[in-house]
């Protein structure tokens, strides 16, 4: 009986080794097979969708792009808006901080003065910027339907800045369809500088009292700081009227800087000044180029000086250092100065002047300096002699455009006079010679015109007033 107990122990436990061997074997085998099912991707062909695109993210890379959107403004929107088309935003500064690098901002027809009437605009970041769109969106029209940026007198007690200012990155700008206006920011003499037909006398500098008003912001409509960053930039079917420091100042490091299209009238020191700012020298001999400017089909017209007395500044477009320029089938007339300004010593190798409608440039038609202490003033039938990459096919005879004609005569009426009064017997010079002190006299000056306001609505007929050159049909 022992014996069989024995026995049957035995085939128990042999029973129970056998199984758990069998065990071993089998989950040996099912690891094999997981492990052959996971290395072949023809077993993935049932996987689902979302696991078989994963994609594994190393928090070290940058972050994926987003299509660039496009952003809605019109008058009678709201900023708490998502600024869709169905729900489009109310003010162009709101829109811009909103908007990512590359979104495009579309803005309906009216006049802006940005968020509580600041009087400015300002990105650190590229944005395309399209206005003069109907109430639908449905088209795009500066003539019929502008949209104005046009910033009141009282603005400039909250603000003196530029009407649009861009203070970082700016590859891939685009401003378009947009009439920059400082007619209303502007303080004008009501004595001085009359002229009959155009609405008040001459503009005050920022220095000048104005009571009851704040004095004039001298700041450009358009300014790309010396610090952007580069890349491709377009200006193309604006106006800028009215402009008490420059209409576009900009710095330029890299890429392509272009003014296409646009009309310029009645800009205080120069319509267009872009310069480089890369990394090299500016001196004439080393010069390097930063980045190319292109000028075109642009209608520059009534440029004034710096000062009343006329005898500084007041270009149309000034040839600065370290870029290439293009300047072609533009009109520029009426200039206090030179139509185009050289007098910075750029490369001549840098410079292309073709096909260019110049007139009436009281300084000449190119203000040229080819070396220390020369200045030329020269027309365009003496532009054969310059040893400019090119300099062709420029036109010195007046268009017929519509320009006021009120303002036109006054511009070339316009003289500065000074009256000094002294008298070396009256009671106070006596008194002075007895004590040594300098003679006291008095000076006043007058000047018949000087960057009165232009009516911003008529600059708007110059837009395809001549096929030739200048500012065509926008859109």
């Amino acid at each position: 009986m022992k014996r069989f107990s024995f026995l049957l122990m035995i085939v128990a436990l042999f029973t129970i080794s056998s199984g758990i061997t069998n065990a071993q074997v089998n989950l040996k085998r099912l690891k094999k097979e997981v492990k052959s099912t996971v290395a072949s991707p023809e077993t993935n062909k049932e996987e689902p969708a979302q696991k078989q695109n994963a994609v594994v993210v190393n928090e070290n890379d940058p972050a994926p792009q987003q299509s660039p959107k496009i952003i809605f403004v019109v008058k009678s929107g709201s900023n708490k808006n998502d600024g869709s088309k169905e729900a489009p935003m109310k003010n162009i500064d709101k829109a811009i901080e909103k908007a990512a690098p590359g979104d495009e901002i579309r803005i309906a027809q009216g006049t802006y003065m940005g968020t509580f009437n600041i009087g400015y605009l300002e990105s650190d970041k590229p944005v395309k910027i399209y206005g003069s769109w109907d109430d639908q969106f449905n088209e795009q029209d500066i003539v019929n339907h502008p949209t104005v940026f046009q910033p009141d007198n009282e603005s400039g007690g909250k603000s003196r800045k530029a009407l649009l200012r861009f203070t970082k990155d700016v590859a891939g700008t685009v401003v378009d369809g947009i009439v920059w206006e400082m007619g209303e920011r502007n303080v004008y003499d009501e004595k001085d500088g009359v002229v009959e037909g155009v609405d008040g006398g001459r503009m005050k500098s920022s220095t000048e009292g104005a009571p009851g008003m704040n004095s004039t912001v001298e700041e450009p409509a358009l300014s790309f700081v010396s610090a952007t960053t580069g890349g491709d930039v377009t200006v193309q079917n604006c106006v800028f009227v009215n402009c008490s420091n420059f209409a576009i100042q900009a710095g330029h490091r890299s890429g392509t800087f272009k003014v296409i299209n646009n009309v310029f009238v009645a800009s205080r020191m120069a319509a267009i000044e872009i310069y480089g700012t890369c990394a090299g020298s500016n001196q004439q001999k080393d010069m390097i180029a930063c980045g190319d400017v292109e000028i075109a089909y642009n209608t520059i017209l009534f440029t004034w000086s710096r000062l009343k007395d006329f005898l500084d500044m007041g270009y149309g477009v000034r040839i600065m250092t370290k870029c290439t320029y293009n300047i072609h089938n533009n009109i520029i007339g009426a200039s206090i100065m030179g139509g185009i300004d050289n007098s910075r010593f750029s490369k001549d190798e840098f410079i292309k002047i073709d096909n260019n409608i110049m007139f009436g440039n009281k300084g000449g038609d190119l203000y040229y300096t080819p070396a220390s202490n020369t200045k030329l003033q020269l027309t365009v039938d003496q532009f054969d002699d310059l040893e400019f990459e090119s300099a062709s096919g420029n036109i010195g005879e007046a268009p017929e455009i519509p320009v006021n004609q009120a303002y036109m005569k006054g511009f070339f009426s316009a003289r500065y006079s000074e009256t000094t009064s002294y008298d070396p017997n009256s009671d106070q010079n006596q008194w002075a010679r007895a004590l040594g002190l300098n003679q006291q006299g008095t000076m006043s000056s007058n000047v018949s015109m000087f960057m009165n306001k232009y009516p911003w609505k008529e600059s708007l007929k110059l837009f395809g007033a001549s096929s030739e050159a200048g500012a065509q049909q926008a859109h």
